[in-house]
């Protein structure tokens, strides 16, 4: 009996990694710790930093060797800005995209998760929804607020768009004042988010390879006829 090998080809520095294998190749890249956006994070501080992330995202889509893509999610929120800019560009491609939730996925992690065309959450994640929220001095006028609420609305849009929550009850969750000890927001077992419709399925890593051999498959099928 032959046995299948599955080959790698680790990238330096990205924490990312194509696999090879007769179902497709499929390339896995990682989004954990804090969003780094356009401020450099704390030395002590695991960062996943925007500008490795956006172009391995247009590699992967022209690269016509990588059939799909798997992104691990454990995060703990970060720059808003580079965040909605990773996930925009997921939700823009073509190519077969899943996420997988793992640990935590936390703020503006959240609009990363659902950004694939299928999100998946393991069984012992959460997910923590909360409002937007700015460090460091913050100038107390009707502008300010102004921007946060054009910010949140943002947020909100995006994550409406791709999945399948609705729009009140996810601001619900966000500004809930019950649920924290000493913060605003709610925490997500996995089935509670996919009950909310942020998540299509608790899952693992192996039902995540399944759906994306599974969509393999039907694009030979198609091609082939």
């Amino acid at each position: 009996m032959s046995e299948t090998r599955s080959d790698t080809n680790k990238e330096p520095d990205t924490g990312s990694i194509t696999t090879h294998s007769p179902g497709g190749n499929i390339h896995c890249i990682t989004i954990i710790g804090t969003i780094e956006g356009h401020q450099e994070a704390p030395e002590s501080t695991k960062t996943t930093k925007y500008e490795h992330i956006l172009p391995q995202l247009a590699a992967i889509e022209e690269t016509p060797d990588i059939d799909g893509l798997l992104i691990l999610l454990n995060t703990a929120g970060g720059d808003v800005e580079a965040g909605l800019a990773i996930a925009e560009l997921i939700a823009g491609m073509k190519k077969p995209t899943i996420s997988l939730v793992l640990g935590g996925g936390h703020s503006i992690g959240i609009p990363l998760a659902v950004a694939a065309q299928r999100t998946l959450i393991s069984p012992s994640a959460s997910m923590m929804l909360h409002p937007v929220r700015i460090s460091g001095t913050v100038i107390g006028a009707p502008q300010t607020y102004e921007y946060f609420r054009q910010i949140q609305n943002r947020i909100t849009k995006f994550i409406v768009a791709n999945s399948s929550v609705d729009e009140a009850e996810l601001s619900r969750k966000m500004m809930a004042t019950d649920a924290l000890a000493t913060d605003v927001g709610t925490v997500l077992g996995a089935q509670e988010a996919v009950d909310l419709g942020l998540c299509d399925a608790v899952g693992t890593l192996h039902d995540a390879l399944t759906w994306l051999h599974a969509q393999f498959e039907e694009k030979n099928k198609e091609n082939n006829e």
